[in-house]
C-alpha cells in the first residue's frame, strides 16, 4: 500500500490574489493564506493537510506568485524549498499545471534513474497519478474526501482516462460551473462502478438555468478537482494545448535542475492564458467525472462564506470578531481583534475591516468588490490593495 502511495502526487493552485474577500484578503496575504474560521489552521495548510494521507509530502507542490514563496515555506514548515514553483507571470491553469506536469515528470524520471531525452511514456518507471486542487476549497467531510480522491486515482491508474469531481447540487447555484454526465444507463459496464463520462460543461448558469439543471437530475457542480495519470495529462496537452505542451518540451533537460527557474522564467510568460477546463477538459473525449458529496465549498465570495457560517437567530454571522446586533438581519461582520461592531437596522449586508479600510456593501452586490479594488488601487496609489 505504501509503495503505491508514493506513486501518488498532488498539486495545488495557490497563486490568486483573492480580490473577492477584499478587504480581509489583501495583495499581500491572500485568503489561501488566512484562518477563516478560527482553527488556527489557513485554508492552504487544511488543504496540505487533506491530502497528507494519501500522497507523500515529498511528492506535493505548490504552484505560486513568487511574492507568496515565503509565506508557504513557513505555513508548511516540512515542504522543502524546490516543491514551491513560482510563476514569473499570471497565466491562468492551464499553463500552471503543465508546469508543475513537468516538473513531476522530471523528478519521476530522477528518482527511475532515467533521462528526460526520449523516454518511453510508457515505461513502469514514470507511472504517477496526479491530484490538482485549488488552495481556498472547504471540505467539511475529509475521510469521505479522501475516500473518493483514492477511487479516482485507482480509476485513472487503470484508464486512459482524464477525472473530475463532480459536487451533488444542493441548490440552484449560480456561482459553480455546471457538468453534465451520461446517465449510468448509457454506460458500458467496463467502466468502474460510479465514474461516468461527461458529456457538456457549462459556465455558471442564470437563476432560471441552475434551477432546470438541478431539476434534470443529471449535473452536478463543477469542483475544479483533477484527477489524472502524468501519461494522460501529458498527451493531452500535446493533442490540445500544443502552444503550451511545446514551451515546455523545449526545456525538458532543464526540468528539475538548478537551470528551471531561469528556463521558466524565460517560457511562461510566452504561454497563452488559458484555463484547463477551457483548454482541455472541454475538448479531450476521455473525461469522465466521480459524482461526489463530502462537504464541497469553494470559498471564493463572501456569500458563499456566509452560507457556511453558524448563525444567530436572526441570520447573522460574526466571524472570529465581536459584534452586537439590533433589529439586524442576515448580515455578515469580520473586524480586527480588539474591535467591536455595533450593527443596527440593516440586513443582507458585508461588514469588513482590516488594515485601514472598512467595507460596507450590499451581499448581493458582492460581484462589485472586484472592481472596488481596483477603484481603490487607482484613487489611492495602491495604498489599500
Amino acid at each position: 500500500m505504501e509503495s503505491k502511495r508514493q506513486n501518488n502526487y498532488c498539486v495545488i493552485m495557490a497563486g490568486g490574489i483573492g480580490s473577492r474577500f477584499w478587504p480581509y484578503s489583501r495583495q499581500d496575504k491572500p485568503k489561501q493564506f488566512l484562518d477563516f474560521f478560527g482553527t488556527g489552521r489557513s485554508l492552504l495548510q487544511m488543504t496540505v493537510d487533506r491530502f497528507r494521507p494519501l500522497v507523500p509530502i515529498e511528492n506535493m507542490f505548490i504552484v505560486t506568485n513568487i511574492a507568496y514563496k515565503q509565506i508557504i515555506l513557513e505555513q508548511i514548515p516540512d515542504m522543502k524549498e524546490q516543491q514551491v514553483l513560482c510563476e514569473p507571470a499570471r497565466r491562468n491553469t492551464a499553463p500552471c499545471i503543465a508546469y508543475a506536469t513537468a516538473h513531476i515528470r522530471a523528478i519521476c524520471l530522477k528518482r527511475a534513474g532515467l533521462n528526460a531525452k526520449n523516454q518511453d511514456w510508457e515505461r513502469e518507471e514514470l507511472k504517477a497519478n496526479i491530484v490538482v486542487a485549488a488552495s481556498d476549497h472547504l471540505i467539511l467531510e475529509e475521510e469521505k474526501f479522501r475516500q473518493t480522491i483514492q477511487r479516482a486515482f485507482d480509476f485513472v491508474g487503470t484508464h486512459d482516462a482524464i477525472c473530475t469531481l463532480g459536487m451533488q447540487p444542493t441548490r440552484p447555484e449560480t456561482g459553480y460551473g455546471y457538468i453534465q454526465y451520461i446517465k449510468p444507463s448509457a454506460v458500458s459496464r467496463q467502466l468502474s462502478d460510479g465514474i461516468y463520462p461527461v458529456k457538456t460543461f457549462t459556465e455558471k448558469p442564470n437563476l432560471e438555468m441552475a434551477k432546470v439543471f438541478l431539476e434534470s437530475g443529471d449535473f452536478l457542480w463543477n469542483s475544479g478537482i483533477f484527477i489524472w495519470s502524468l501519461k494522460t495529462i501529458s498527451e493531452a496537452f500535446r493533442w490540445y494545448l500544443p502552444e503550451v505542451a511545446d514551451r515546455f518540451r523545449e526545456g525538458e533537460l532543464l526540468m528539475g535542475t538548478d537551470k528551471e527557474e531561469d528556463f521558466i522564467e524565460h517560457i511562461f510568460p510566452k504561454c497563452p492564458n488559458i484555463s484547463i477546463d477551457y483548454g482541455v477538459m472541454e475538448k479531450a473525449k476521455n473525461v469522465y467525472v466521480l459524482p461526489s458529496s463530502f462537504g464541497w465549498s469553494d470559498l471564493g465570495t463572501w456569500g458563499s462564506l456566509y452560507e457556511l457560517s453558524e448563525k444567530d437567530e436572526q441570520g447573522n454571522v460574526s466571524l472570529h470578531s465581536d459584534a452586537l446586533f439590533y433589529e439586524a438581519r442576515n448580515n455578515v461582520v469580520t473586524l480586527e481583534k480588539g474591535k467591536l461592531a455595533v450593527v443596527q437596522g440593516v440586513d443582507d449586508l458585508i461588514i469588513a475591516e482590516q488594515k485601514g479600510v472598512l467595507l460596507i456593501c450590499k451581499k448581493q452586490e458582492e460581484q462589485r468588490i472586484k472592481q472596488m479594488v481596483a477603484d481603490a488601487g487607482t484613487q489611492f496609489e495602491g495604498k489599500f490593495n
